[in-house]
């Protein structure tokens, strides 16, 4: 399939999907932009941006994350049709190429879902793949199985966040995620939304931010050291471990507590955003594989 081209200025609404669609590459691009959407209706995400404030970014807001999230649909259809072909990491990623030139133009040259293009696309085409070839596992091993030794073999491109921080602090990233089968979708943000779908019964919104603060406390963010250097990285984690600790989304005051640590973040121009990416990938993995 040849990628969509153009700008596309204004966010299309998605199709009502039958659910007959369930198979096909558009139902599956649907759900990744549903992913991205659901993560930023979701509040409070320490200096994230949400529907409610624009956290620790000065250059976006919730509906600019809309709009890109919107844009992106198409290149996620392109990556489950290319997945579905058995395509290779070159293929891919010269579908995601596009997909952040569409982005950027969409959303005036600001960077937005640089990070969910990647992970969310390359769970795309592993579900694209999986359609096409029954598979039955986590979507996470299909990536690992098909594409991992493609993914770590080209170089780590050396002016984005995530270059910098793994040449300053030795640190992995994204990459070396989806190498592994997305450890921390799988072993950290999936199990941290059952717990908050228990702790905070009927409260979907909870039981993400449940998930935020997991993975704030377990992933070597890149954006966080980017911003804050090793010290920033560790108040985070101290700060949603501790909201963890003190029982998540279990107490009825959870969200002024969470609030608390969200404006702490702010103040300290922190924001995890390969947390909110991976949040999203898991919302999506769930779709795809319950």
């Amino acid at each position: 399939m040849t990628p969509p081209h153009g700008t596309l200025a204004q966010p299309a609404p998605s199709p009502f999907l039958q659910a007959d669609d369930r198979t096909s590459a558009r139902w599956i691009g649907h759900q990744a932009t549903r992913a991205l959407i659901l993560e930023v209706e979701t509040w409070p995400k320490p200096g994230l941006v949400s529907h409610i404030d624009s956290g620790a970014h000065q250059d976006m807001d919730a509906a600019l994350l809309r709009l890109s999230a919107h844009t992106l649909e198409p290149f996620f259809v392109a990556l489950a049709e290319a997945g579905a072909a058995d395509a290779g990491m070159d293929r891919l990623r010269l579908i995601g190429q596009e997909a952040e030139g569409a982005m950027r133009r969409a959303t005036g040259g600001v960077n937005t879902h640089r990070g969910a293009i990647f992970g969310l696309g390359l769970l795309a085409a592993a579900a694209g793949l999986a359609m096409a070839c029954a598979w039955r596992q986590p979507l996470g091993r299909l990536i690992a199985t098909r594409w991992g030794g493609e993914i770590t073999a080209k170089p780590q491109e050396s002016d984005s966040h995530g270059g910098v921080v793994a040449r300053r602090y030795r640190v992995g990233g994204a990459r070396e995620e989806a190498a592994a089968g997305m450890p921390s979708v799988y072993d950290v943000a999936r199990p941290a939304l059952a717990d908050g779908r228990r702790l905070a019964a009927g409260d979907e919104e909870a039981a993400r931010v449940q998930a935020c603060m997991a993975l704030i406390a377990a992933v070597d963010d890149s954006n966080l050291l980017y911003r804050g250097g090793i010290g920033g990285l560790e108040f985070a984690r101290g700060e949603a471990s501790r909201f963890l600790r003190d029982g998540g989304v279990g107490r009825r005051q959870w969200r002024w507590d969470a609030k608390s640590v969200h404006e702490a973040f702010v103040a300290r121009n922190l924001s995890p955003g390969g947390c909110a990416d991976l949040l999203a990938m898991a919302l999506f993995t769930e779709a795809l594989e319950t």
